[in-house]
């Protein structure tokens, strides 16, 4: 049961909440309901947690030492010994190769940028990470190609707005990401960087408060004008009744704009997270440990599901 537990750990399902990005491009789209581009979605999810757990794997290799003079990460099942090298390496290889399976039977530009995706990872952890600026573009590029894995999959493209705040908000939460671990392990006094993370030698708290502060407010620009400039399409009932003809025309079509106050709080939420708790370095935990963030994610889902499907 232990080495189940272990295991469990080891594949980091709780950061499988990232994959729900694959279902960006289908949800703008109007496709959400269509049960045959659903369906190869709900697919190409699964692949992605099974190579995403690969790479966690491989990137726990790689850190081991590194990982072991951690205050955090120590405990991790490769670093503090509670799982095999050899056993983690095949189960890695493993998941990569039935991930690739399916994903070759899915389309074949979703097989593409899954390989691109490994690829990727794999070079971040051998050696890019430890790039100042290079390793917060990546660990960004993970995000993205996310976002472009739903838009392969299922065919349908998302808005050129709505890749802006894709971008902008990856790069926000990767940023916020190095500031918080530059933040824990500068308290810790017996501890190197240079040691733990090479890349943050290069990078000061107020370089990456400025980094924060440009992304922040690029992403609420871009996607106060994806809402803006959006014209969703999907199952849509009609609101005349609600809504008079003598109403402004923009009030009848602009509805998604609600969804902007979601998004500015949960960003000044998770810069609070970030500048007054010291989190961020796990955008994932932060999530599901702040429930006002938690219920604002899941009030801004529910408005632009409804706003996208049932008002014109």
């Amino acid at each position: 049961m232990k080495l189940i537990y272990n295991i469990l750990r080891l594949l980091r399902p709780r950061q499988w909440v990232k994959n729900f990005a694959l279902f960006a491009a289908i949800t703008f789209a109007g496709q959400l309901f269509n049960p045959p581009v659903f369906e190869k979605v709900v697919f190409s999810f699964f692949v992605f947690c099974g190579i995403a757990s690969s790479t966690y794997i491989m990137n726990d290799i790689f850190d081991a030492k590194k990982d072991r003079l951690h205050p955090f990460k120590k405990f991790r099942p490769i670093a503090h010994g509670d799982v095999p090298i050899p056993f983690a390496t095949g189960l890695a290889l493993f998941l990569i190769f039935i991930s690739l399976i399916v994903a070759r039977a899915i389309t074949p530009g979703f097989f593409a940028l899954s390989i691109l995706y490994l690829l990727i990872q794999f070079m971040y952890s051998g050696f890019l990470k430890t790039i100042a600026v290079i390793d917060i573009l990546l660990i960004a590029t993970g995000y993205i190609l996310r976002v472009y894995a739903g838009e392969f999959a299922s065919g349908f493209h998302i808005s050129v707005w709505l890749l802006l705040t894709t971008i902008s908000i990856s790069l926000f939460l990767a940023i916020g990401k190095r500031r918080s671990e530059l933040t824990l392990l500068s308290h810790e006094k017996n501890l190197s960087l240079s040691e733990t993370r090479a890349s943050l030698t290069h990078y000061s708290e107020k370089l990456l408060d400025v980094y924060a502060s440009i992304f922040a407010t690029s992403t609420f620009i871009s996607y106060s004008l994806f809402t803006f400039l959006e014209n969703p399409g999907g199952f849509k009932l009609s609101f005349g009744v609600l809504l008079p003809d003598f109403l402004p025309t923009f009030l009848q079509r602009k509805w998604l704009m609600i969804t902007i106050i979601p998004v500015v709080y949960g960003l000044m939420r998770y810069i609070q997270d970030i500048y007054e708790k010291d989190e961020g370095e796990s955008p994932e935990k932060v999530l599901f440990s702040d429930k006002p963030l938690l219920v604002t994610v899941a009030i801004w889902t529910v408005l632009v599901v409804f706003l996208v499907y049932f008002v014109s």
